[in-house]
């Protein structure tokens, strides 16, 4: 709990009361790897913190699935647009690996935005985080060549990228995985 703690407070300086009402509605769940988080039509109700693992967000089809998003370590993790308008998803939550999260609902989120002066820096530092990742992924796709966002991808997690199986890679930066093993052999 320190880390998100000292996480909050390089953003904002947290009284201990505050501390108290925000950290008495955090709840730390341990999940093994090939956990589904959330299934297609169920309406996310967490907003949770990556202590450790990684996570991936991809749309179930009957001949490969469409993985578009990855979260990882010291990061926010959610199903961000069902947890704000309340309405089913239309995507998979699944961990990769054995996975740590800091959940808070979507209920006790609400309870601290009323009750700390606080709580809407916090929200919005959460929500800023994950709109930046989902940002720029898109500019990505974009701009960049399959070859450049895998690059970036072993850039940014080059520790954590090892752990990801190669087809959700491929699929991530929308290739298929013989064009990523051709990737991966004209890079080495």
């Amino acid at each position: 709990m320190d880390l998100i703690r000292n996480l909050f407070e390089k953003i904002v300086a947290l009284s201990e009361n505050e501390w108290e009402i925000f950290s008495s509605k955090l709840s730390r769940q341990k999940f093994p790897s090939k956990t589904v988080l959330l299934e297609t039509g169920q309406t996310e109700n967490y907003l949770s913190f990556v202590e450790k693992g990684i996570i991936r967000f991809y749309i179930p089809k009957e001949d490969k699935d469409l993985t578009f998003s990855f979260s990882f370590d010291n990061g926010f993790v959610s199903a961000y647009d069902s947890f704000l308008s309340r309405i089913p998803s239309l995507y998979r939550v699944e961990t990769i690996t054995e996975t740590i999260l800091w959940r808070l609902t979507y209920q006790d989120l609400q309870i601290i935005y009323s009750e700390t002066e606080v709580g809407n820096k916090i929200g919005r530092f959460a929500s800023e985080d994950l709109f930046q990742k989902k940002a720029k992924r898109e500019l990505s796709f974009l701009n960049d060549t399959p070859e450049e966002r895998y690059l970036k991808l072993f850039i940014e997690q080059p520790h954590l990228i090892q752990l990801i199986p190669l087809k959700y890679i491929a699929s991530y930066i929308g290739i298929t995985p013989q064009a990523l093993s051709r990737i991966r052999k004209r890079i080495s």
